[in-house]
């Protein structure tokens, strides 16, 4: 099995043990700072060995265990059971309070065997991450994109979750001594900036779209509830932007969809485009979700869109995802017309806490 420091340079999401694929997702949950969930995770390899439906699958997944996050998957459950107060047990793990693994082996496995028809669902989809920190890679994608092609931007998002992201509009961020947004805003973006701030330029947001193959409704308190689930229950940071962009869309939904990504980016680039507005298409930590066939055919729609570009009307694409290779996060922006292929602009945390610029 590769360990931390082996896997920088291999092939992470092609490990194909389970129980080597989970033993890693605690490992980079730890490496995170998320060392609580990471013992939730790692009981995870005992409860491969119950009778449970829901270890019996865990056990024999059908497919590549971390390009599925599997083991978070499972994580969300858990969390699931905390929050509605199933089993607050759990609390003390989750605060701390209780740090010796077997001891925590055996609560989660007792857990397991009894709320087992409640965590069995919970491996049927992949964790619906939406973190409004992400978001800070974004505009400082359009900070510095705005210095090649004009502060005015369209935005596509796909993989949008609940649509949080699709608000970024309406986010005050400070990046480095670099801001962006109203100043007044319920959600600020903050991240701890390394390296130098990303150039002032005037960023205006003339409309932002998003799609997903299963929206999150954030007035539904029950998708709301879910989505809160999945985020690693040391992150109070991150469960107070929640619930903040949670009130935000009471006021004002995103413009979200439910579509096929495919179809999605198809369709936002057949309508007219606007002269003087750059037509860009973004997304975060969704890209290792979609088939093979979707990823060829966006990046075939893109790089068709982008031949067609013209100065009065540009076409960007930024992304903010996983280096299969490295495991990190990053930040990486391609443009037309004019542009030489991707720039790596930047590594990043993966939840947004901080941001490292290269650009």
């Amino acid at each position: 099995m590769r360990m931390e420091g082996e896997n920088e340079s291999g092939k992470v999401m092609e490990i194909a043990s389970v129980p080597d694929a989970i033993e890693w997702q605690a490992q980079h949950m730890e490496r995170a700072g998320a060392n609580r969930n990471a013992r939730i995770i790692r009981a995870l390899l005992a409860v491969l060995d119950t009778e449970t439906a829901t270890g019996r699958r865990m056990a024999n997944w059908q497919g590549l265990t971390l390009e599925d996050a599997m083991p978070l998957r499972v994580a969300g459950g858990f969390h699931y059971l905390l929050l509605t107060g199933e089993e607050e047990r759990l609390g003390d793990i989750y605060r701390g309070f209780i740090t010796d693994q077997k001891q925590i082996d055996a609560l989660v496995v007792e857990i397991a065997q009894r709320h087992d028809h409640t965590l069995l669902p919970w491996l049927d989809s992949p964790p619906q991450t939406n973190e409004a920190g992400r978001s800070a890679s974004v505009m400082a994608g359009l900070l510095w994109l705005s210095g090649k092609l004009g502060p005015r931007f369209e935005l596509t998002e796909i993989g949008a979750s609940a649509g949080v992201n699709t608000m970024m509009a309406r986010f005050f961020y400070d990046l480095g001594g670099t801001t962006a947004g109203p100043s007044l805003s319920s959600i600020k973006i903050i991240p701890e900036w390394r390296g130098d701030a990303p150039p002032q330029n005037p960023v205006e947001i003339v409309g932002i779209k998003g799609c997903d193959i299963a929206p999150i409704d954030l007035a539904d308190k029950k998708q709301a509830l879910k989505l809160k689930s999945y985020i690693w229950p040391e992150a109070t940071d991150r469960m107070a932007r929640t619930n903040a962009a949670i009130a935000m869309a009471e006021r004002a939904p995103p413009d979200l969809v439910k579509a096929d990504a495919g179809d999605f980016v198809e369709e936002r680039l057949a309508t007219p485009q606007e002269e003087g507005v750059t037509r860009t298409l973004f997304h975060t930590v969704m890209w290792q979700y979609l088939p093979q066939v979707t990823r060829d055919r966006i990046t075939a729609s893109m790089e068709a869109a982008g031949a067609e570009a013209t100065t009065e009307r540009p076409v960007a694409w930024i992304r903010v995802e996983t280096n299969r290779e490295t495991f990190k996060h990053e930040l990486t922006v391609r443009y037309w017309p004019g542009g030489e292929g991707w720039t790596l602009l930047a590594e990043a945390h993966p939840h947004g806490a901080w941001v490292k610029w290269k650009g």
